[in-house]
């Protein structure tokens, strides 16, 4: 992959969100309305402890997107989804001219109407899970067998809903039957149904490729009569990502996701006031993290 120009890119971004101002922003994502269908464009903002810090991560929407993409054709079997185009010849005219930064990042989407409800997949014991299971002998609620430790590979995969919560909140586990009270029975068990299907196809692709994917979580939508899996997928950002050969029950497991930098986080800030800073080599390091997690899964060099 040829080294990019990040200088020029970062100019080109904010020439963009200048004189194109998105018309909504999630923690990552700049959104743009184009009636019936969306503009997603994936920057290299990062995020964590529901902060978005000031420093970028080189590369990290183009991994995020083209990520994303691989996933939404591999799973067409399993699942709808959005996803139109990522090909700049179909961008709307007006964004054209930023077409070298959006190159690679960027999806043209189907719009839906969205869940209210992060559907949350684990198949390992970790983060949360791992701290309620050592209380209560749970996780979000449901019972899971005694002896289990860090990292321990479930039984079988638990669907372990959240609430969407705005920039700044914190999501708040939910049980299945709240997220039943929330958007119906029906739809609750067809987004459980449909959460674990996606999880368990793609945790066997990556298995083969040497990567556990220890949970993750997915956003569904409804457009007419079906139920379409939307948003980013099966990413650095919305999933745990351990290296295989060196798993091992009971520790915490090098990752491939941004726990890098929660990790440097919890080690360099008592939580007061904002985010430090992150030093260079974090970042560097962050960024190779999200290219490797690209090619070890998907088996090919990150283009764009």
């Amino acid at each position: 992959m040829a080294e990019p120009n990040m200088a020029a890119a970062r100019e080109q971004a904010r020439a963009l969100r200048r004189e194109l101002p998105p018309d909504a922003q999630g923690k990552v994502r700049d959104l743009y309305d184009l009636g019936d269908e969306l503009l997603l464009v994936a920057t290299d903002r990062i995020s964590a402890f529901d902060y978005v810090l000031e420093d970028e991560i080189p590369l990290k929407g183009v991994v995020l997107t083209q990520l994303s993409r691989f996933w939404f054709e591999l799973l067409e079997g399993v699942v709808e989804n959005h996803l139109i185009s990522t090909d700049v010849a179909d961008l709307p005219e007006r964004f054209q001219p930023y077409g070298d930064y959006l190159r690679g990042r960027f999806m043209l989407v189907k719009k839906a109407d969205m869940f209210p409800a992060e559907c949350i997949v684990r198949g390992y014991l970790a983060g949360s899970g791992l701290k309620e299971y050592q209380r209560e002998g749970t996780v979000c609620g449901i019972s899971l067998p005694t002896g289990l430790v860090n990292s321990s590979k479930l039984p079988e995969p638990i669907f372990t809903p959240s609430t969407k919560a705005e920039i700044g909140d914190h999501d708040e586990n939910i049980s299945f039957e709240r997220c039943a009270e929330i958007i119906g029975e029906a739809d609750a068990q067809a987004l459980r149904d449909l959460s674990l299907a996606v999880y368990t196809t793609a945790r066997d692709h990556a298995a083969a490729r040497g990567v556990i994917i220890a949970d993750t979580k997915f956003e569904f939508g409804r457009i007419g009569d079906s139920i379409i899996l939307a948003d980013e997928v099966l990413t650095p950002d919305s999933s745990r990502f351990w290296p295989g050969d060196r798993y091992e029950e009971g520790t915490d497991q090098p990752s491939f996701d941004k726990q890098f930098v929660r990790d440097w986080l919890k080690a360099n800030w008592d939580f007061q006031g904002e985010p430090p800073r992150l030093p260079q080599d974090i970042i560097d390091k962050t960024s190779q993290k999200y290219v490797q997690a690209y090619e070890l899964i998907t088996g090919k060099e990150l283009v764009y």
